[in-house]
């Protein structure tokens, strides 16, 4: 395993991946960490070779942008959502040809999807979990940190060779590709507007008023210390604290103190800047209280509740004898659409995008006669 930390080192080896046809790729990020996020580290594998990047320290890694690029080269990855989010959004890398053994593992109708489990079964490598929830943004990385890493990708083209192997026996080769290429077009999306975030909270829905104002101050609050930090906000305060708080709406030091909602140091840190929150959102005017909008109720559709139940039953009942899981052969989500869709033949099925075309084949009569009430 090679350790890269200057561009020069990195150059040198992106130079030998030229004409490989397979390269694993994993990325370490640090949200739980930080505020800011980035990609911290990024693993490579060959079949014969492994490096592990460090980014603070390489400056240009579009070498690596243009072979993930080359329909020539497969890129492997375990769980490659993440991963090509971050890609794109820190230096809008796309993969053109992509093996996923996170899908390839469902599609296998595996007990355990995690990277972990999938090695202990295949190649009974045992992956150490310590540094899973580790701090990729610290310099310099901690004794075992860089061997951990470099186990993310290091067996992921003896894994691949397995499961594809395992597609084709069970003829669903077919299926990942389709998966595979979906996979591809993943992109990074940035949610809802900030400002809103707060209404997000779990547990937001049980204040009211001039609660919901103190929750909104605070929450702004904790993003301005985080900021400028620079730390993950829930490390600055727990949702569960400002909630606590807000609903209290405390005036006084004595009081947030009795709340327990704070630590001691917390208290002694930040309490006056809390209890100013606090008093913010107490003197909010009126017309300025936040509400949740409230979605529109419709009357109950019970010929639509039925089509749904009977497709899930027979969307069970098929999963069970071909060995794939439920949510996997076709989501609720899939079944709502068709419900609401009522088809009439398996070729309507094509007007919900989301459905792919082998779930059509595989699912689709099925599905079209539950809808259409010819179970059994």
């Amino acid at each position: 395993m090679q350790y890269l930390d200057s561009q020069s080192a990195f150059d040198r080896f992106a130079a030998t991946l030229r004409g490989a046809p397979l390269l694993a790729i994993d990325t370490e990020a640090a949200s739980f960490h930080r505020y800011r996020d980035r990609v911290y580290l990024v693993q490579l594998s060959t079949r014969t070779d492994t490096a592990v990047v460090d980014p603070l320290a390489v400056p240009d890694l579009s070498a690596l942008g243009h072979l993930m690029a080359d329909p020539a080269v497969e890129v492997l990855f375990h769980d490659a959502d993440y991963d090509l989010r971050i890609l794109d959004r820190d230096y809008g890398f796309h993969a053109a040809h992509l093996f996923d053994t996170r899908v390839a593992a469902q599609l296998l109708n595996e007990p355990g999807i995690g990277l972990a489990a999938l090695l202990d079964k295949y190649l009974s490598v045992k992956i150490d979990k310590k540094f899973q929830r580790a701090d990729w943004s610290v310099r310099p990385l901690l004794p075992g940190m860089l061997e951990y890493a470099a186990n993310d990708t290091r067996y992921l083209p003896t894994l691949r060779d397995i499961m594809q192997r395992k597609l084709e026996e069970m003829g669903r080769w077919s299926w990942a590709e389709e998966e595979f290429g979906l996979i591809e077009k993943m992109r990074w999306n940035v949610t809802g507007p900030a400002e809103e975030a707060y209404l997000r909270i779990k547990g937001a829905r049980t204040l009211r008023g001039h609660q919901l104002a103190v929750l909104r101050e605070l929450f702004a609050l904790r993003e301005q210390i985080a900021s400028e930090q620079d730390r993950a906000p829930f490390r600055v305060l727990m949702n569960e604290a400002m909630l606590a708080i807000a609903k209290a709406m405390p005036t006084d030091a004595n009081a947030l103190r009795d709340l327990k909602a704070l630590s001691p140091d917390q208290q002694r840190r930040r309490g006056e800047e809390i209890l100013a929150a606090v008093a913010r959102g107490a003197a909010a005017p009126r017309e300025s209280l936040p509400v949740f909008e409230r979605g529109k109720r419709t009357a109950p559709d019970l010929a639509y509740e039925a089509r749904l139940e009977r497709m899930k039953t027979e969307r069970n009942a098929l999963a069970e004898r071909i060995g794939l899981a439920p949510g996997v052969l076709c989501p609720n989500g899939h079944l709502e659409s068709v419900a609401r869709l009522e088809p009439k033949s398996v070729e309507q099925l094509t007007e919900i995008p989301e459905m792919r075309r082998w779930q059509r084949e595989v699912a689709g009569e099925v599905l079209l006669r539950a809808s259409l009430g010819k179970t059994g």
